[in-house]
This record gives structure tokens, C-alpha cells and sequence, in this order.
């Protein structure tokens, strides 16, 4: 999705964001990530995103701290996205979607009057996160059509195969990354990997494991 508001370079983006702390969920540049917002938490901080900045730090809580809303521990790495759909439901719920924008460094948590958390954030690490398809010819793609076939059939999974086929490279990686159902350990390391390249390769490690396990150890792989 094209945002309204592009950021040219990190420097654009404030240094202090607001955080939903949701286990399992994880976004990444460019994706799109529907939300149920009920808590009155959260909904208070999604009004004030939308006269702030827009932007919503994604988080995972550390395992563990799988109650998200009362963590006290979160994983050092979280992606901030951009409010880009909103809906009023009539009984005080708001339908979103964060379409990320760039990954974040947690520096430290600030002591704050909000109902929800805020934290000062860094994104030095992460600059080539603001450029679309930033490492997308370095990623073996079919190996990732390949997992993603292999996959999917071991799962009963339906798949759009011609959607696939014409998916940019980055997009077919990341929506597969967030997608993916495996624990928040193994998603948190689909977050902070380097690059695509590396996210990529991750990916394809994890789904290869997760049909070995299911086959017997025996791994399926084509």
C-alpha cells in the first residue's frame, strides 16, 4: 500500500511511539496488519494516533509474558506502522489496519499518564527498511515457492498460486513471514533478521523444520 504520508528517512520518524505489545503478531515493512481494537486502552491510543503522528509501534512480549497487555518484558526489536484504514464499529471498537513502515530498537520505556505504553525508540539499524524492495534480488524465490507449495500442502492450506506468481519478491516474503504460524521465538527472529535475503532463509529453515517435525523427522523437501 502507498502511504499518503512517505517517509524519505528515518530521521522523519518520531523517536517516541506508542506500543501494542501483541503475542505472535508481527509486522514488517510494507505489510498490512488488520486489528481488533477493543481494549479501552488501546482504542484511547489509537485516538490519539490519529491526531498524532499516525504511527503505532508492533511489539511481541517475551515468552512467558504471553498476557500481552499486562508484559512487563518485551523483545528489544518491534516494527512501527502507519494507521491507514480505520472503522467505527457503533460499540466502542475500532477496525484498523497498520501498514508497516520501518523496525525500531526499544532504548527505554518512558514513564507515562497514557493508559497504554510508550517508549523511546531507535531506527539507525533499520534505514533500508524505508526503501521498497531494499535486498529483493538477492533472495532465492524459488526456493521460497517451493517451501510455500510444500507447505501448503502438508497443511490443507488453498492457495491463490497466480497471486503468488505476482507478488513483488519483498511483499511475498514478509506477508509469509507475518502469515506464518509459527511461535513468537521464531517470529521475533523473522523480525529482526538483517535483510530480506536473511528473512528469507529464516523462513524457509523454519517451514522445512516444521515438516520434518510433522513428518516424523523425516524432512519433505523438494
Amino acid at each position: 500500500m502507498s502511504l499518503n504520508r512517505p517517509y524519505a528517512y528515518v530521521g522523519e520518524l518520531p523517536g517516541i511511539l506508542p506500543l501494542f505489545p501483541l503475542s505472535g503478531a508481527i509486522l514488517l515493512p510494507r505489510g498490512e496488519m488488520p486489528l481488533n481494537v477493543f481494549e479501552p486502552r488501546y482504542v484511547a491510543m489509537v485516538d490519539d494516533a490519529i491526531a498524532g503522528a499516525r504511527l503505532i509501534g508492533m511489539i511481541q512480549p517475551l515468552p512467558g509474558e504471553e498476557t500481552a497487555a499486562e508484559a512487563t518484558q518485551l523483545y528489544d526489536i518491534g516494527c512501527a506502522g502507519r494507521l491507514t484504514r480505520l472503522a467505527e464499529t457503533g460499540d466502542g471498537r475500532y477496525l484498523i489496519t497498520l501498514t508497516g513502515v520501518a523496525r525500531f530498537r526499544v532504548v527505554d520505556e518512558l514513564t507515562v499518564r497514557t493508559p497504554y505504553r510508550q517508549c523511546r525508540v531507535s531506527y539507525d539499524r533499520f534505514s533500508e527498511d524505508l526503501t521498497t524492495g531494499a535486498g529483493a534480488d538477492a533472495v532465492d524465490r524459488e526456493s521460497m515457492v517451493s517451501m510455500l507449495r510444500n507447505f501448503a500442502e502438508c497443511s490443507k492450506l488453498e492457495v491463490d498460486w497466480a497471486s503468488i506468481d505476482a507478488a513483488p519478491t519483498e511483499t511475498l516474503v514478509n506477508a509469509l513471514a507475518m502469515m506464518c504460524p509459527f511461535g513468537a521465538n521464531d517470529k521475533q527472529a523473522l523480525v529482526e533478521a538483517i535483510d530480506l535475503k536473511t528473512r528469507a532463509e529464516t523462513l524457509i529453515a523454519l517451514a522445512k523444520l516444521d515438516l520434518a517435525q510433522r513428518n516424523g523427522d523425516r524432512p519433505q523437501w523438494h
